[in-house]
């Protein structure tokens, strides 16, 4: 049996434990082990295994991900996401549909600050969604702007997400952060330009609500100051060279903390419930990250990556295929794992088997970067069986047929955003590369 054969049945295999929702990390660890005890022998297998949780761990980058995940859970605990809606429905809730684009833009801001997708979707669903359903928005409505906007999360930084696939790929966390800002926005105002139309043709499913006057909607905006303030500070620092990666996560982590005093949001039962969520999500990624990369350990010993990137590259050049043909069917890949697995597990076994496709094809990894992010994202929310969609309905009770049915206009916006960022690369490029030209 061939290395290449070897590492095909690890991956089939690897594919079946995940679709019985097995865990991913251990999943993966135990996967590979057998694979690469095929391969090279007990000694050197146990090598891997036991030098590898620790080298890729005990590392300067990685420490960024518990500092961002701490400073999400600071601000999420002292009820930061509440007043984010309050503060956008003051400014939004008087129009047609307002509150759902409040909703969005809610989501859009809460991101910025948590950076996952299904937190972002849970917490605004229990504040948004009955907010919508008492001033007489449908019920389609209410639990959809609910259901994508949480999608948000991923892709605004910071972004766990993001943070794992420059750990695999070994590409700028920095970079990639940059790469995921304007695009994020334009998915933001893509969402909001779906309710509005969606509102003008049907005007009972968003109607207007209580119109606030400018007193209100300014002194609302003290609420929204502290969101603002952080991410300015930890997107400006890290656009402008002050500090890295690493660095900001300590930064937005302190100044979350000093926030949430000075606004008397913080006390022992905060702290205490802040860093207990941010150590149990951290040990869950890090397991995660420790089973990813003994996997991507195996690939390379079973040549299965590099002789599939060959076989796609030789097929697309043998038919003339368009490279943008190949990220459509990429996609299309992306959308049937999205049907059975979490973000996270479709991330880690994808990154080592498509992305050297990818860049073989002259594309940016950076680039690839978001594009992956959204591809996860459009899978987790797409009919009959996107993950987001059985997650939300058991959260805030809605029938998945209602999920079914007022899903596909945000779907429609994803196609676009997808579409408009497949031709017009900059979008999510500008940004990092003016970083690399200074």
């Amino acid at each position: 049996m061939t290395a290449e054969m070897v590492g095909l049945i690890g991956l089939i295999v690897l594919l079946l434990i995940m679709f019985c929702r097995f865990w991913v990390g251990p999943s993966m660890i135990l996967v590979s082990f057998i694979g690469s005890l095929i391969l090279t022998g007990w000694d050197s297998t146990t090598q891997i295994i036991g030098s590898v949780p620790y080298s890729q761990t005990a590392n300067y980058t990685i420490a960024c991900m518990p500092l961002f995940i701490l400073m999400g859970t600071i601000l999420s605990h002292s009820q930061i996401g509440a007043d984010l809606y309050v503060a956008v429905r003051k400014w939004m809730g008087h129009i047609r549909g307002g509150l759902a684009i409040a909703t969005i833009g809610a989501c859009g801001l809460f991101a910025a600050i948590c950076g996952e997708s299904s937190a972002t979707a849970i917490t605004m669903g229990k504040i948004a969604f009955p907010e919508m359903r008492k001033y007489g928005y449908s019920l389609s409505l209410s639990s959809c702007s609910v259901v994508c906007g949480g999608t948000i999360g991923i892709l605004i930084p910071p972004s766990v997400i993001l943070i794992i696939y420059g750990m695999l790929t070994e590409e700028s966390i920095t970079h990639l952060f940059m790469a995921g800002v304007i695009p994020g926005i334009l998915q933001v105002i893509l969402y909001m330009i779906v309710i509005y139309i969606m509102c003008r043709l049907k005007p009972d499913i968003g109607p207007a609500g209580p119109k606030e006057n400018a007193r209100e909607k300014i002194r609302s905006l003290k609420i929204v100051w502290p969101v603002v303030a952080v991410f300015i500070f930890v997107i400006g620092g890290l656009y402008g060279g002050l500090f890295t990666a690493t660095e900001a996560g300590a930064m937005g982590a302190s100044a979350a903390l000093i926030i949430t005093i000075i606004m008397r949001r913080m006390n022992k039962t905060v702290f205490s419930e802040s860093v207990k969520d941010a150590l149990q999500s951290t040990a869950m990624v890090f397991l995660l990250l420790i089973g990813a990369y003994i996997f991507m350990r195996f690939m390379a010993l079973s040549n299965l990556p590099p002789m599939i990137s060959e076989t796609v590259i030789n097929f697309q050049q043998a038919h003339h295929l368009s490279p943008v043909l190949i990220i459509i069917l990429i996609m299309f890949v992306y959308t049937i794992l999205g049907c059975f697995l979490d973000s996270m597990a479709v991330l880690l076994l994808t990154v080592p088997i498509i992305t050297p496709i990818v860049v073989a094809m002259g594309y940016d990894q950076v680039w690839w970067g978001i594009m992956m992010v959204r591809f996860i994202e459009m899978s987790m929310i797409t009919p009959p069986f996107g993950l987001n969609l059985f997650i939300m309905t058991k959260a805030i009770n809605t029938p998945l047929s209602v999920l079914y049915k007022g899903v596909w206009p945000f779907l429609i916006a994803d196609v676009v955003h997808v579409a408009l960022l497949i031709a017009f690369p900059e979008i999510a490029l500008w940004l990092p590369n003016s970083m690399k030209a200074t």
